[in-house]
């Protein structure tokens, strides 16, 4: 696929499988997502992922998250919670680690790992391999956050599904690009 086709024919999948991206596949999308632009050299972006067989895992820490939220969640909403740990083969999480009072502004920072997210999205689909990104209050959550290895300055951009693509995509109108773009004429 070339790279125009990529960027044109990306989209998140509707449901992912196994098989996960294996190693030297997971191994191209990191190398790929690094290369993101990255005022300042900072190297902001940082990695956690999270493997088959450590989902369960996830699916407690992601439970523990609404449970602090919401102390009167029912079980079933606790279930469902631990069950966004099983949408995909791996789950990806990016981090941004920030280095607030820098001269290179926080946006630009988290801007720097976003476009590492999306490159890892483009090298999975190149890959010929399916993604979604999500977010939601546990990305937000410090003791998610904690439990994942990541310090007090990391903040989660995003939570990468990975998996092999089941079906079709999730079917988004897509707008010209004019919609959104006009010529500044001074």
């Amino acid at each position: 696929m070339d790279a125009l086709e990529c960027l044109l024919t990306r989209d998140s999948a509707a449901k992912l499988a196994a098989p996960a991206p294996d190693r030297a596949a997971l191994g191209a999308m990191l190398d790929a997502a690094v290369r993101a632009p990255d005022h300042g050299r900072l190297r902001p972006w940082r990695f956690v992922v999270i493997e088959t067989d450590r989902r369960a895992a996830f699916g407690e820490v992601l439970a523990g998250s609404l449970r602090r939220r919401e102390p009167d969640a029912t079980p079933e909403a606790l279930q469902r919670e631990r069950d966004k740990a099983l949408r995909a083969p791996m789950i990806l999480v990016v981090a941004a680690h920030l280095q607030r009072g820098h001269k290179i502004p926080v946006v630009e920072q988290l801007a720097a790992v976003s476009a590492a997210a999306q490159t890892v999205l483009l090298a999975a689909h190149a890959q010929g391999y399916g993604a979604v990104w999500k977010t939601g209050a546990p990305a937000y959550d410090a003791g998610v956050r904690a439990e994942l290895g990541l310090g007090a300055e990391d903040e989660i951009v995003g939570f990468l599904y990975l998996g092999t693509r089941v079906g079709g995509g999730v079917s988004l109108p897509r707008p010209p690009a004019a919609e959104f773009t006009r010529v500044w004429e001074g």
